[in-house]
């Protein structure tokens, strides 16, 4: 049987299911299968997930052998579901899959954990379901200690507008991302990290693949969940923590020019923590020295 490495950096090989598999670069469990080669295949050229973006999906941190915030991934993901009419696996499932895989990993390496399901090679199900973990990229560590620069892009819609239209999907993540990497690659051709989404009003939304969460004197703010962004769940975790910090909490709209007023800015994901931004359209800013506090708070550094 296998065991968990105590070494994170060691190419230590399992042998799980009749296959070999490294423990420290993926590993791979499908519903229904178990533990499979990583390098296997496991969507059809025909799954609606690949032809469409049609599925759903959650990201989170393993840190100490432990998927972090599993509970409020698990919630938002059925959520998801719910919203997609896809009939995704249950809880218990999905506690499955990743107690399958974090079983495979060491228990001294950082990892990212995803959970997805696709509707599937047919609009009537079954559904493609898995879990893939992986180790969490240099970059995303770097952005976590060093900061980013973003620049400010509309998302073409007024800032209520998917509140209004339930078929737009939001607060829903969705596998459709091609739109989110694709404004992500703009903004690294403009010399920064990362985007926030604007309203074609003026209101700040979300980044591609995080909240915004800004301070001001003894508060920390987010925008409402009712104008379609994502619920965050490493948000409102850390919200949950910020009054054993001395902060208020509270969500409002913001253009970006209270950002740029705003005593600190971060943008705040499951992965990558809370990476303090330090420039906005190449306006540079400072934290005030905070986000040494926020990183306490989700246990990041």
């Amino acid at each position: 049987m296998s065991q968990r490495s105590g070494d994170g950096r060691a190419r230590k090989w399992l042998r799980a299911g009749g296959y070999a598999q490294p423990m420290t670069e993926r590993v791979l469990a499908v519903l229904g299968t178990g533990l499979v080669d990583p390098a296997r295949p496991i969507l059809r050229a025909d799954d609606l997930g690949a032809l469409r973006g049609d599925g759903i999906f959650e990201s989170m941190l393993v840190r100490a052998g432990e998927p972090w915030l599993l509970e409020q991934h698990l919630a938002r993901l059925s959520r998801s579901a719910l919203r997609m009419d896809l009939a995704a696996p249950s809880a218990a499932d999905w506690r499955g899959l990743a107690v399958a895989v974090t079983a495979q990993w060491p228990v001294d390496g950082d990892g990212v954990l995803r959970l997805v399901c696709t509707r599937g090679p047919d609009a009537d199900g079954p559904p493609t379901a898995y879990a893939i973990l992986s180790a969490v990229p240099a970059e995303t560590v770097r952005q976590r200690r060093q900061g980013i620069r973003v620049v400010t892009r509309s998302l073409g819609l007024p800032a209520q507008a998917r509140r209004d239209a339930p078929w737009l999907l939001g607060g829903v993540k969705s596998t459709s991302y091609a739109v989110a990497m694709a404004v992500i690659r703009d903004a690294r051709r403009h010399d920064a990290d990362d985007v926030i989404w604007l309203s074609i009003d003026g209101g700040v939304l979300e980044g591609p693949t995080a909240s915004v969460v800004w301070a001001v004197d003894s508060a920390l703010y987010t925008i409402p969940a009712e104008t379609g962004i994502l619920d965050g769940t490493t948000a409102a975790y850390l919200f949950e923590q910020a009054p054993d910090l001395g902060f208020d909490t509270g969500t409002r709209f913001a253009t970006i020019a209270e950002l740029h007023a705003a005593d600190a800015v971060w943008l705040v994901s499951s992965v990558r923590g809370a990476a303090a931004v330090r420039a906005i359209d190449g306006r540079e800013r400072g934290d005030g020295g905070l986000t040494e506090r926020i990183q306490t708070a989700l246990a990041l550094s």
